[in-house]
């Protein structure tokens, strides 16, 4: 294992940097990760894609369940860590972001869109799954009162659906695609928030390692792939880019 300081002279020197986001890095903008407790997955059965697209009781409790928690996601602001990403690609650092979240705050903070991959989509766009029309989540939520029936496509009639990845869906051929590219590339290769548990999105931080990649991983709780790693720091994730960004600077 390398020290901090070690750390941030390997960041100071390298230009090829990847960074691999989960939910624990928005748990400090109170978005709840869904393990936690409190998080949707503890209080409900995920609605699988099939049942969605075959059940309109299915899709109107998925849509139920998006108003329990819309003004909370739809408010959240970027913290520390989204913007301690931004900041490695201003200076010239970053390759990408893979991000496992959904909730766009990688690029509220400032990152470009063409540095981020979403793997499991977003939750701030709404599509027809018909036609692929989209729509700005506002204007359909608003629809949703009292007694609703699932939302339709003004266009063609079409299911509507958030942009995100449900289970039993099959994931973004072309964010996986470019995701694998950048982390063949990676010369360090950043772990931040990821309980490292769910696939195949876990799979990137082995085969960077494997490709000779430094492999750090900040996490509140220890993680599968921590022996093989380089570095790693657990605790707070805000705090540690804080005290990170300014070794860095200092350098």
């Amino acid at each position: 294992m390398i020290t901090l300081e070690e750390f941030a002279a390997k960041i100071r020197a390298n230009q090829d940097v990847v960074v691999f986001t989960g939910a624990g890095i928005s748990t400090e903008s109170g978005i709840p990760d869904f393990r936690s407790p409190g998080g949707i997955w503890t209080r409900y059965t995920p609605i699988t894609f099939q049942e969605y697209m075959n059940s309109e009781k299915a899709r109107i409790d998925a849509w139920r369940r998006r108003l329990e928690t819309y003004e909370a996601h739809k408010n959240a602001k970027p913290n520390i860590g989204h913007y301690f990403v931004q900041s490695l690609d201003q200076k010239g650092k970053l390759i990408g972001l893979i991000t496992q979240n959904v909730d766009g705050l990688h690029g509220i903070a400032g990152l470009v869109d063409e540095k981020i991959v979403e793997l499991h989509g977003s939750n701030r766009r709404v599509i027809c799954m018909t036609c692929g029309k989209s729509f700005d989540p506002d204007e359909i939520v608003k629809r949703l009162v009292g007694d609703f029936a699932s939302p339709k496509c003004d266009a063609c009639g079409g299911i509507l659906k958030s942009a995100t990845i449900s289970f039993g869906q099959a994931m973004p051929q072309e964010a996986m695609q470019k995701a694998q590219e950048w982390t063949e590339r990676a010369e360090i290769f950043i772990v931040m928030g990821s309980s490292l548990q769910v696939q195949p999105a876990a799979t990137f931080p082995v085969v960077a390692k494997r490709n000779g990649a430094l492999l750090a991983i900040i996490n509140r709780e220890s993680t599968p792939l921590d022996e093989h790693a380089d570095f790693v720091h657990q605790g707070a994730i805000g705090a540690f880019c804080q005290m990170l960004t300014e070794l860095i600077a200092d350098g």
